[in-house]
């Protein structure tokens, strides 16, 4: 089984233009069409069984649809093979209370983007959604590192993150991009071995026209640091194939159980697939 933690669609009204702008700001073309079918067809293709949309909420006035539309989706997850995790915004008032109802509509996690919020992670208003959402079991999906189509500030740094989980105390982070993308020197230093998931997505070199990616070998000395139980496969997906990012994992020189673990098994658990 593949599970790939991390990919985007976006609304059938304005998914051409997204996709465009995106592709003009980060350089990276898409490698299917942003919609909710193309990833479908993208998973039959290449072998995926399951992908977990990450939507990502720019306003707080967004926060309700997105979380509606989440719970559909995850309604017909057998059907489709797509989960959802919610979104939240840091100005999102009710915070708690939208927290409630993503976790009501038995959603699994939410999805939080520093840059595109324009919120440093460390921000108290960061911290009040980790502590709450990791209260009510909910796993949190933050954009770590870099952004390939964004200008500085990084948002989201190791340092931001460490301050968190000592604030917190939250079990619940799951760090997209290997936990800091282009900053994996400092993931290795100061994140490897805290109680954190990363996930795979657009860290390793086999994307096209994109560089200063990690070698296999840095991905598989960084993966042996942090403890492969604690790292999730994810391909970004439209922004890099998921058949060529997984078979870049098994070409690697983690163990067939390492590989494992990253490509379905701890997803599989964080997803209560099991149960």
């Amino acid at each position: 089984m593949i599970i790939d933690a991390h990919t985007h669609v976006y609304p059938e009204k304005i998914v051409k233009k997204a996709v465009t702008k995106l592709e003009a700001n980060s350089g990276v073309l898409a490698k299917s069409d942003g919609t909710k079918q193309g990833l479908i067809e993208s998973m039959k293709q290449n072998g995926v069984d399951y992908s977990v949309l990450l939507p990502v909420a720019t306003s707080p006035k967004q926060v309700d649809s997105i979380n509606e539309d989440a719970g559909v989706t995850n309604a017909s997850a057998e059907e489709t093979g797509l989960f959802s995790f919610g979104g939240i915004h840091p100005d999102t008032p009710d915070y708690k209370e939208v927290l409630r109802e993503i976790k009501a509509l038995g959603l699994k996690g939410i999805k939080v983007h520093p840059d595109y919020q324009e919120t440093f992670f460390n921000d108290m208003k960061y911290k009040r959604i980790v502590e709450e959402a990791t209260g009510l079991g909910l796993y949190i999906m933050v954009h770590a590192g870099e952004d390939i189509g964004l200008p500085d500030p990084i948002h989201c740094r190791p340092q931001h993150v460490q301050e968190v989980l000592r604030e917190t105390g939250s079990d619940k982070l799951i760090l997209a991009h290997m936990g800091g993308w282009r900053l994996w020197r400092e993931v290795k230093e100061i994140l490897a071995g805290e109680p954190v998931i990363l996930d795979t997505s657009f860290s390793e070199d086999c994307i096209e026209g994109v560089k200063g990616l990690l070698s296999k070998e840095e991905f598989t000395e960084l993966v042996r640091a942090h403890g492969a139980d604690r790292v999730v496969f994810g391909s970004d997906s439209p922004w890099s194939g998921q058949k060529v990012c997984v078979d870049w994992i098994r070409e690697t020189a983690l163990t067939d159980e390492e590989k494992e673990k990253i490509l379905s098994g701890n997803m599989k658990e964080i997803l209560e697939m099991d149960k």
